[in-house]
């Protein structure tokens, strides 16, 4: 049997947000997530003590494992479209601080205010009709356009 395909406007509207989901999912698991969570606690310390840019000096080992496992961690609920808007809020936060972090050093905080700027728009998107998020929620009204959260 050949499948069928969406080829409406809102079916390529949750096929865009599936391969942006997955993309950037990839790259914060595999480029930057994956060093980070296996870095261990010399690097979560290392992470954490961006914290002091906001006055937060306390337990920077356990703010930079907050921070590797939500660049990790919430790189895989992005690919997978679960808890969709949560793990967005915490990436939003990791990109703020990191954005902090780079201005601190004189560098360009560029990557991490392109990455928050993507954030935003898929939090106010959703996930879309191919994601766990959708699925959990049951089958889409036709009537109501894209499922996209």
């Amino acid at each position: 049997m050949i499948p069928v395909v969406d080829t409406s406007r809102w079916g390529s509207l949750d096929a865009a947000l599936l391969v942006l989901r997955v993309g950037i999912g990839v790259s914060f698991v595999f480029v930057y997530g994956a060093d980070k969570i296996t870095g261990g606690p010399s690097t979560w310390v290392d992470l954490g003590q961006n914290m002091a840019l906001f006055g937060v000096t306390f337990w920077p080992t356990v703010w930079g494992f907050m921070a590797a496992l939500t660049e990790f961690g919430g790189g895989l609920l992005l690919m997978l479209g679960l808890f969709f808007r949560p793990v967005l809020v915490l990436l939003l936060i990791t990109m703020t601080v990191a954005t902090a972090s780079h201005l601190a050093a004189g560098e360009g905080p560029w990557h991490a205010t392109e990455m928050a700027t993507v954030f935003v728009a898929l939090f106010l998107l959703g996930p879309g009709r191919y994601s766990l998020d959708a699925w959990l929620s049951g089958p889409p009204d036709a009537a109501e356009g894209p499922h996209v959260g």
